[in-house]
């Protein structure tokens, strides 16, 4: 009976973590790159953030398969705890955070910078999910309603304001859009997505003609809109960015070799600029092999929500393939120009314990969900004694 039990936890996606383990290892060697020949970032010691990288992905493999593990009633018993912790350091990062590059969104703790806003993410999602799998679950009705929709918009609203009144612009882009993904995925009506998209839209309108923003964020803003307005100051980035993966051409300078990166020129090139190493030293085939990598854990992640028969999994897997590709676009898009520089991570490569925790937790939720979707049926109902499948 105890290797009946266990089955469902040996069934894992092995293209998706195939896809998640070459993405850490690619991850490693560019942020030992980016980092290797900068002793005033390093304080002398070429290795000393990748070491820090190595025991951040430890640390969220870690995390990976303890929710893996679980099974899959506790995983939503803990989901009501997982978002009140998060709206706890979301509150707790206004009270004492660090403000870094004019957003306040990190708690130092024990030497330690931890953001909250990357762990709402996975918080609003499952939190999202399940709202609407206790609403509809043993229901005869089987359209999402009005009043399910608000319970979902309730969820991610809270979070949502902690979020703007930090402010982290690019967090709460990649929300919004994830927010949305989930609600498509869960059916919602379509009136309520157009009303959406249209209330985005107006809102945005309104931040920036009610001069809601900060000075720092209008001038990225009107850098997007034009890089060489301030070539020296907020169009900085965007123009190295797009020179360091114009060098790169087709196979790229070689690791460690890519001279933008050795000197510097490209800001945050370790967090939020890691993709323009890619561009420079491995090119466009290294480049679109990183793309190509991100695209399977999301494909595999709809796949998941695609295939499994319980709400909250599907709901859920299909909000964390929204979070991941919005994300990267975002994050690949501003090292491109074609999208404003917010200050999103990369999912899996930039460095960053935040993220990276809370994107392996994911990854082990997609495990744990289909996990118990391959499970053949005996097992399920060796895994629930007491309740009788009606088939």
């Amino acid at each position: 009976m105890s290797r009946l039990l266990l089955r469902p936890f040996l069934r894992v996606d092995l293209v998706l973590a195939g896809a998640v383990a070459a993405l850490l290892v690619l991850s490693t060697l560019l942020v030992w790159s980016a980092t290797a020949h900068h002793p005033d970032l390093t304080g002398g010691d070429s290795s000393a953030f990748v070491r820090k990288h190595v025991v951040n992905i430890a640390i969220g493999l870690g995390l990976m398969a303890a929710v893996f593990a679980t099974d899959h009633r506790w995983v939503r018993i803990l989901t009501p705890l997982v978002y009140v912790a998060s709206l706890g350091g979301l509150v707790a990062v206004l009270v004492m955070g660090s403000t870094i590059n004019g957003s306040k969104s990190w708690i130092n703790l024990g030497g330690m910078s931890i953001q909250p806003s990357e762990f709402a993410k996975l918080a609003v999602v499952i939190g999202m999910a399940l709202v609407l799998a206790e609403r509809t679950e043993g229901r005869w009705r089987t359209r999402v309603g009005t009043g399910d929709v608000i319970a979902m918009l309730l969820v991610a609203a809270v979070p949502a304001v902690l979020i703007i009144l930090q402010p982290d612009l690019g967090t709460m882009l990649v929300l919004s859009a994830t927010v949305f993904g989930v609600l498509a995925a869960a059916g919602a009506p379509r009136r309520w997505l157009a009303g959406l998209a249209v209330g985005g839209v107006a809102a945005a309108t309104a931040v920036v003609m009610g001069g809601l923003l900060k000075e720092y964020q209008i001038h990225r803003f009107m850098a997007f809109t034009d890089p060489t307005l301030d070539p020296k100051g907020a169009g900085y980035n965007v123009q190295q960015a797009r020179i360091a993966i114009g060098d790169g051409g087709l196979f790229g300078q070689g690791l460690f070799h890519g001279t933008q990166t050795r000197g510097g020129y490209v800001p945050e090139q370790h967090t939020d600029f890691i993709f323009t190493v890619a561009g420079e030293e491995l090119g466009l085939v290294g480049a679109g092999l990183l793309i190509a990598l991100l695209a399977i854990v999301i494909w595999r992640a709809l796949r998941i929500a695609s295939r499994t028969d319980d709400l909250f999994g599907r709901v859920a897997a299909a909000g964390i393939a929204c979070w991941f590709g919005f994300q990267a676009f975002q994050n690949i898009g501003m090292c491109l120009g074609i999208m404003p520089v917010t200050g999103v991570p990369l999912p899996f490569v930039s460095y960053g314990g935040s993220s990276m925790f809370a994107g392996l937790l994911a990854i082990g939720l997609l495990q744990n969900i289909h996990a118990r979707t391959v499970a053949p049926a005996a097992v399920r109902r060796a895994s629930a004694p007491g309740l009788l499948a009606v088939r």
